[in-house]
């Protein structure tokens, strides 16, 4: 019998050594910007780390091959994508990932395409490696923020260039459908560029018509061109452990982003046996966490739009809601939240001072007094 998880858990993070909740320590705002949830980890997951700890030896960790062949199973089963194992590169985050794939495949002067309306380090990490942002254009395609493809297909090529790609979007959370991401697969091809694909959130899908599509499985020319960034630690909340992959069919490219990881630490050996438990035992609890996400999503959706001068439209993955504000014609958006009790992600950060991020990986209670926080505070305007 499949056990029932309790996501309306209110857990006290405040002496977890939590960035999240440090951030307002002692101050009444609550914490709804990085994306941590607030949920407990899957029980077989604490229960690895116990037993990984009960070892008194805690030196450089190497991946197990167990690991490696449920990730193997994992592509194939949810993806249809058969993935050799040697094309497995294990990193500390999706992050660092960004800067090395930057690192690894260009050079200084090299333009970079990447989502206009993007998580900052898209921005970053091009300019730690002396290369230049080229904003990718965003556009709504039924009420979803995705890369305007019709620019993309317009621009020269740019042989042997990256793109970096976000799909799941964030902020936003378009999942991108089969026909877009094969006509941007047809455009990375045709203008030889290189393709570094974020999916961290691809497990984080918030209804069951949604299905995710790593571009890289799409064919064996495009899989060529990718390096496609995964985790557990958006969706098994393990962020802290410091536990990511890329996979990188290309045996050239592969050689330059095992190299560039002395540059970083290595995975350690807790974030290993986390990600071991999380793919092994996890797919039951991380079904009800969708759908709990789901309900946090509908009733934040719902209460949002109420509330004059706020929108926010659909959210097909993530944790995160992309709240327009620009009605309320704020000054500074992310001081008046703040002062409403409410912290979260300035949308200048993203690429648009109009906007909000609101993390929803919380119980409903939490999002509840939030909306009744913003609700208050917008009243007072008025």
């Amino acid at each position: 019998m499949s056990a029932n998880y309790d996501f309306d858990q209110v857990i006290d993070r405040s002496n977890a050594t939590s960035a999240k909740w440090e951030k307002y320590h002692g101050r009444d705002i609550l914490p709804m910007w990085v994306a941590d949830t607030d949920f407990a980890v899957l029980p077989e997951i604490q229960q690895a780390m116990r037993q990984r700890a009960q070892h008194p030896v805690f030196g450089y960790g190497h991946t197990p091959t167990h690991l490696t062949a449920l990730l193997v199973e994992r592509m194939r089963r949810l993806y249809d994508w058969e993935i050799d194992p040697d094309w497995l590169v294990f990193l500390p985050g999706i992050v660092g990932a960004l800067y090395l794939a930057c690192r690894a495949t260009g050079k200084a002067g090299d333009e970079v395409y990447r989502p206009q309306i993007i998580y900052p380090p898209f921005v970053k990490a091009p300019q730690m490696n002396a290369q230049t942002n080229q904003p990718i254009p965003m556009c709504l395609r039924d009420e979803r923020m995705i890369i305007d493809l019709d620019w993309l297909e317009q621009q020269p090529a740019r042989p042997g260039q990256m793109l970096l790609f976000c799909n799941p979007q964030n902020p936003g959370g378009a999942i991108y459908r089969e026909t877009e991401l094969r006509r941007l697969a047809d455009i990375v091809e045709q203008q030889e560029l290189l393709i570094c694909s974020d999916e961290i959130h691809c497990d984080l899908l918030l209804d069951r018509d949604r299905q995710h599509i790593p571009i890289a499985s799409l064919g064996p020319e495009i899989e060529q061109r990718s390096i496609t960034l995964m985790a557990p630690s958006k969706t098994f909340n393990v962020a802290g452990l410091g536990c990511a992959f890329a996979i990188v069919p290309d045996p050239t490219v592969r050689v330059l982003i095992k190299v560039n990881p002395y540059i970083v630490p290595h995975v350690n050996v807790m974030g290993l046996a986390a990600a071991a438990a999380a793919y092994e035992f996890g797919d039951e609890w991380l079904r009800q966490q969708c759908e709990y996400l789901a309900g946090n999503r509908d009733y934040l959706i719902d209460e949002i739009n109420r509330i004059p001068g706020l929108s926010l439209g659909p959210i097909e993955a993530t944790y995160l809601a992309w709240i327009d504000v620009s009605g309320l014609r704020l000054e500074d958006p992310m001081a008046f939240f703040e002062n409403a009790g409410i912290g979260m992600s300035p949308g200048r950060d993203f690429g648009d001072n109009n906007f909000m991020r609101l993390n929803f990986g919380c119980p409903r209670s939490r999002v509840e007094q939030a909306v009744d926080r913003i609700r208050k505070a917008v009243e007072m305007l008025r």
